[in-house]
């Protein structure tokens, strides 16, 4: 399907999303932050957009790709090795680039690993060579061989990778890993890691020109601001004018020290304030203080422009 007849100019944004799964919730929240709402359909596949024009398709999440694809859905949050492994099958078939991940979106982490049987002494990527490898991403495990310059071969499966090696199909298994307890359940353990994964907005190579394009970019702004916000709290503190380049240097996490205005005259202490981007424990508030910080507070952001 091309995308010029799958997606004639229209004024509503599409997403799609995972319909159910461990990305489905977490993917509808961060959507919901960025100030969108929706009303649900009855057959819980399709949900209209009420706070603005942007619509939600909840899919199987290996079904979001193909759709940003044919023009379909303008964005759709899924896994980037999901992602991957979908492109390196249009690169395969000869297929055009359409579509690339726009944000890491901090939640739904795991890593695509090699796991070999707990009795195997891993040595390195050679002993590779002549073996089998049972997989549900035969694309990114392909690649990944062929730039390492091995001949290996690949054993797609759909699902239940990890039990390959017992039943004698496999010598060694390519799938992810979030805690590996299910490696350790199958007596295998992860010796190579070839992607690094999280939930991503991709989104068509190409943006659109209608109506959406103005759409699109609020979105995008939008999401910025609460991926920035996510792990960020603003800190407020008082300080003498001659603390101020230690107390910076206590906060490398942090945006610049505002000055608030019309404070700092004569003697006494600035009014100062920050956005600090990582964790304010106890401990790091005290040792501020020692700093010279004085009457520090700690608020939750919950929007912001920049």
């Amino acid at each position: 399907m091309s995308a010029s007849l799958a997606a004639p100019a229209r004024d509503r944004l599409r997403i799609a999303i995972q319909k159910s799964g461990r990305l489905a919730e977490p993917a509808r929240a961060v959507l919901a932050a960025c100030g969108l709402s929706w009303r649900e359909s009855r057959d819980k596949l399709f949900c209209y957009g009420e706070s603005l024009p942007v619509d939600l398709l909840l899919v199987r999440d290996d079904d979001i790709p193909g759709l940003i694809a044919d023009g379909v859905c303008d964005f759709g949050i899924v896994g980037r090795n999901e992602l991957e492994e979908q492109a390196g099958e249009r690169r395969r078939n000869g297929l055009p680039e359409a579509y690339r991940a726009l944000r890491g979106l901090n939640f739904g982490q795991c890593r695509l690993m090699l796991a070999v049987p707990d009795s195997w002494e891993w040595t390195g990527s050679e002993q590779l060579q002549g073996k089998r490898i049972a997989t549900s991403y035969p694309a990114v495990l392909a690649d990944w061989l062929q730039a390492r310059g091995l001949d290996a071969q690949v054993v797609e499966l759909s699902g239940s990778v990890e039990i390959a090696p017992r039943l004698g199909t496999a010598d060694l298994i390519c799938d992810l890993v979030s805690s590996g307890a299910t490696l350790a359940a199958n007596q295998l353990k992860p010796v190579e890691t070839l992607l690094e994964s999280e939930a991503v907005l991709a989104g068509p190579v190409r943006e659109p020109g209608d109506a959406r394009a103005g759409l699109a970019a609020m979105l995008l702004r939008r999401l910025d601001g609460v991926l920035k916000l996510r792990d960020s709290k603003l800190l407020m503190f008082r300080a003498a004018r001659d603390h101020v380049a230690e107390l910076t240097r206590l906060l490398p996490d942090a945006d610049p020290l505002v000055q608030l205005p019309g404070d700092g005259d004569g003697d006494g202490p600035l009014q100062l304030q920050t956005m600090c981007h990582g964790a304010i424990t106890w401990q790091r508030m005290e040792e501020l203080e020692r700093a010279g910080a004085q009457g520090l507070m700690v608020l939750t952001v919950e929007r912001s422009l920049a």
